[in-house]
């Protein structure tokens, strides 16, 4: 894998062995930040499920300010942790392995606040009411959720969330939510 654009393109990173994590495909990414680019300079990101990193690190390469990276594996933590210091980036990083929910609590403790979310779920995990419920602390109405999913399968979601884009590539589907008005 490779970071596509801004400041550490071109730059290798490593993705976990195994069968647990399953990193974001260059050209997905690629087609990610298309659509979200004018929304990354500046903004704070959380990378829930964060595997690689790959998401987040490609965020902070094209002007992110600070990017939390949270997974429960073990191994895709290890991997996060090579990965930034590839990138030199431990400055504007923050690693928590714990599963999603203690992540939240956390980050929620803690006064944070983000512009940008990733969420890359195992894709059995198809009811994410609790995941988008337990964000709402920390996100505000023009927070972007972008949920990584199996393309034609969009997992459970609160209805107090909207689709404003939503895209598919191959097997990979990909929609940006954000609060509707009821969420607010």
């Amino acid at each position: 894998m490779r970071i596509i654009a801004g400041e550490a393109r071109g730059r290798t990173i490593a993705a976990p062995s195994g069968l647990h994590t399953r990193p974001t495909l260059d050209r997905v990414r690629e087609n990610l930040f298309n659509m979200i680019q004018g929304d990354v300079p500046g903004s704070c990101v959380l990378d829930l499920f964060a595997g690689s990193g790959a998401l987040s690190l490609e965020a902070l390469s094209r002007g992110a300010k600070f990017a939390i990276l949270a997974d429960i594996d073990r191994n895709a933590c290890s991997v996060q942790k090579k990965n930034i210091e590839t990138l030199h980036y431990e400055s504007r990083t923050r690693q928590v392995s714990s599963d999603w929910h203690d992540a939240i609590l956390k980050l929620q403790e803690e006064g944070y606040r983000f512009d940008i979310v990733f969420l890359d779920p195992p894709y059995s995990m198809v009811d994410l009411r609790d995941v988008f419920s337990g964000l709402l602390p920390l996100i505000g109405p023009d927070t972007l959720i972008i949920l990584e999913h199996e393309a034609g399968k969009h997992p459970v979601v609160p209805d107090y969330y909207s689709v404003i884009k939503d895209r598919s590539w191959g097997f990979c589907g990909v929609s940006i939510y954000q609060l509707s008005a009821r969420g607010e």
